[in-house]
């Protein structure tokens, strides 16, 4: 900000309404029982991050994490980090992948990771939407993670409503 002129005190009352980035670690739940964050991460690097800061903030937790795979070329070109980065994880529902601009490709799809993620962890299973809720309350786990750059961000809402219900 002070390499394009503009002022230290300007910085700090821009801060003062900053709410901060949307769907980048975003708690939507936050108590004693349980915890929900939403995160954007749709690339193993950005998923590899969010695992070590959740780990450092909740060492003794188990932790669960929804994943939607965000493109069939992302999935196809980055299966194998994606496998490796999710396996780390307690349990991980992949749920199928957000098509977005793009047409399936043969051979890509979120079975294919869960196949692959079962051989590292066996706490994996593909999920459909409906099932996510399910899933939450049956997993015990209190660390909760939705992750993804598709549509999965409208399904936090959602859910964090339903789970602020019961």
């Amino acid at each position: 900000a002070q390499s394009i002129g503009v002022t230290l005190p300007q910085v700090a009352k821009a801060f003062e309404s900053f709410k901060g980035v949307q769907r980048r670690f975003s708690y939507r739940i936050r108590t004693e029982n349980r915890v929900l964050i939403d995160d954007y991460a749709h690339h193993p690097t950005e998923i590899d991050a969010l695992y070590n800061a959740v780990r450092e903030l909740y060492p003794e937790d188990k932790i669960l994490i929804f994943f939607q795979p965000h493109l069939y070329t992302r999935t196809r070109d980055f299966e194998a980090g994606f496998v490796k980065s999710l396996a780390q994880f307690d349990q991980v529902g992949i749920l199928p992948i957000y098509e977005a601009r793009e047409h399936p490709i043969d051979g890509v799809n979120s079975n294919v990771l869960v196949s692959k993620i079962k051989l590292v962890n066996a706490d994996v299973a593909l999920i459909q939407p409906n099932q996510i809720l399910d899933t939450i309350n049956s997993s015990g786990k209190r660390i909760v993670l939705m992750v993804g750059a598709g549509d999965i961000g409208e399904m936090v809402t959602k859910i964090t409503r339903q789970l602020d219900i019961l």
